[in-house]
């Protein structure tokens, strides 16, 4: 087990970080999406709806994004635009929406209408 462990650990030290951090977003961006329902085919009866969960992994994302952004190249347009994608969805989702600056992640991405 110590052997194996010791080579996924190197071969994680191999990856280059932009590829670690698009990874970490693409699977913050799934999990966003799947609480908001949209993977399903109504996502206004989906049984994994969870805004509260979603809030969260949502504001992690905008966090990463925000902090990471300069380091991303090619690959910051596509997620800033996932990022937004998603709080837009989290905003028209919501019963009652925040107002534009105090949804998830607009602390650290600014207001997103």
């Amino acid at each position: 087990m110590t052997d194996e462990l010791d080579a996924s650990i190197r071969e994680l030290a191999d990856i280059p970080a932009v590829e670690v951090i698009s990874r970490a977003c693409v699977m913050l961006m799934s999990s966003a999406a799947e609480k908001l329902g949209l993977a399903d085919e109504d996502p206004d009866t989906s049984a994994r709806r969870d805004l509260d969960e979603a809030r969260r992994v949502i504001t992690a994302l905008a966090g990463l994004v925000t902090a990471s952004v300069e380091y991303l190249g090619p690959h910051a347009g596509p997620i800033r635009e996932g990022l937004q994608s998603l709080q837009r969805a989290f905003r028209e989702t919501s019963a009652h929406p925040d107002e534009p600056g105090k949804g998830p992640g607009e602390k650290y991405t600014g207001p997103v209408y």
